[in-house]
């Protein structure tokens, strides 16, 4: 059975809670897209961590977990995130990388922060992590196989050639100093010893997993919304973040997907740019920031304080369909406990029209929240294992949503630890 774990809207769902829980039972984690831009929190045995490359079932020693085609992937950021695991108790962890994942380069994150800063105001919000110049150069044709390693020859054209275009822009456009393509080289080819006993065919491996009826789970970062082509455009990112393409990014047939995992947040957050209707301001957002998850709502890979806003029908229903749900898991219900009322958007106003349709870029900036208020519960719910054993208006605020969105909620997360989670 493949199943797949991805976000309904901005990301910061809980994928990573709901990947290590699923994994107790999965016998291959695969990150499909996306790098070390964002960030998965886990709790569990273990302790709290913060992974953004490793899939999140590198906690489960009978799970390999594997590093796929479509990933932008940091070789210094694996080794160091390799030794974090290690040095925090985790033995030998059990990871493969494909053969054909392309590498990001040490100008993919200078040329990242470069272009932040000449946008300035018009900027996208990035994490300056690489990630739009990484895929640039992989859909341009310019982009490094980790296979290139371990062909020399290879490896030196290709990182000659990516540097004669790259210093015509750092010499004319950001008057920047220029690339010298030995010390990339040399540096690059250093990688070569840190990654060579995970490189291996990924695709048959994972092909002959299916003919074996293996279990596994393709892991997404990020979520519907920022999808490059369904997303909030521009201010997306800049790989596909739907289950469609994890099919591609891992390397498997796409009929092989049987199950789709949403995960939906309870309330609203996004960090970058780009349309937010359901956005809310001040000491309001900043009660439910401070509340949300274990630690806040602060991205994981940057530290900065998450937007705020409350759940969002509209966007979560688009997202789902993108997704093309069988499931949703529920996250992080117990964050809104402190609540008397819980505003709830089910519908966007535009040029005096409600509609409970995603729209475009342009039309979204100009939508305006329609909100239903729902009673809160006003208790702590962590700890309750069995759905019938929640107050009712936390079911009553669950059962609303499902209807609202037109997608079976069947996990519902009360907290943030592996264990805090209820099942319909």
């Amino acid at each position: 059975m493949v199943k797949a774990i991805v976000g309904a809207c901005w990301g910061d769902e809980g994928k990573g809670k709901i990947t290590d829980m699923l994994a107790a039972d999965a016998d291959i984690v695969i990150r499909f897209q996306g790098g070390s831009n964002a960030g998965h929190t886990i709790i569990n045995d273990y302790g709290k961590f913060a992974l953004h490359q490793m899939p999140s079932g590198i906690f489960n020693p009978n799970t390999v977990n594997i590093i796929g085609t479509g990933v932008a992937f940091n070789v210094p950021y694996f080794v160091k995130e390799l030794n974090y695991l290690k040095e925090n108790g985790l033995e030998n962890p059990k990871v493969l990388i494909s053969d054909r994942v392309q590498l990001m380069m040490p100008y993919h994150i200078a040329f990242d922060t470069y272009e932040e800063a000449r946008l300035s105001d018009k900027q996208f919000g990035s994490t300056k992590s690489g990630i739009a110049p990484f895929y640039s150069d992989k859909y341009a044709k310019t982009g490094i196989q980790i296979c290139d390693l371990f062909h020399e020859d290879v490896l030196k054209e290709r990182i000659e050639s990516a540097c004669q275009v790259k210093n015509v822009l750092l010499e004319h456009l950001y008057h920047k100093p220029l690339l010298d393509p030995e010390a990339i080289y040399e540096e690059v080819l250093g990688y070569r010893d840190l990654v060579a006993p995970y490189v291996v065919n990924t695709v048959e491996y994972l092909n002959q997993a299916l003919k074996e009826g293996k279990t596994i789970l393709l892991e997404g970062q990020l979520g519907a919304l920022k999808d490059p082509d369904h997303g909030i455009f521009p201010m997306t990112t800049s790989s596909s973040t739907l289950a469609g393409f994890a099919a591609v990014g891992a390397g498997i047939p796409p009929h092989s997907i049987e199950k789709v995992y949403t995960v939906a947040k309870a309330y609203s957050s996004a960090v970058g740019g780009g349309a937010f209707v359901s956005e809310i301001f001040g000491d309001e957002a900043q009660e439910l920031r401070v509340r949300g998850g274990d630690a806040g709502e602060f991205g994981v890979t940057t530290g900065r304080p998450r937007r705020m806003g409350w759940f969002d029908c509209v966007a979560t229903r688009y997202g789902c369909m993108l997704q093309g749900t069988t499931d949703v898991a529920f996250t992080a219900i117990d964050v809104l406990s402190y609540l008397d009322e819980i505003p709830v958007c089910v519908g966007y106003e535009i040029d005096g029209v409600v509609t409970k349709e995603f729209p475009v870029t342009p039309l979204l900036e100009k939508a305006k929240p329609v909100f239903e208020v729902l009673p809160g519960w006003k208790t702590n719910i962590r700890g309750i294992t069995k759905y019938e054993d929640l107050p009712e208006n936390a079911r009553k605020y669950v059962e609303f949503i499902e209807k609202e969105i037109g997608y079976p909620i069947t996990i519902v997360s009360n907290g943030p630890k592996r264990s805090e989670i209820i099942y319909r």
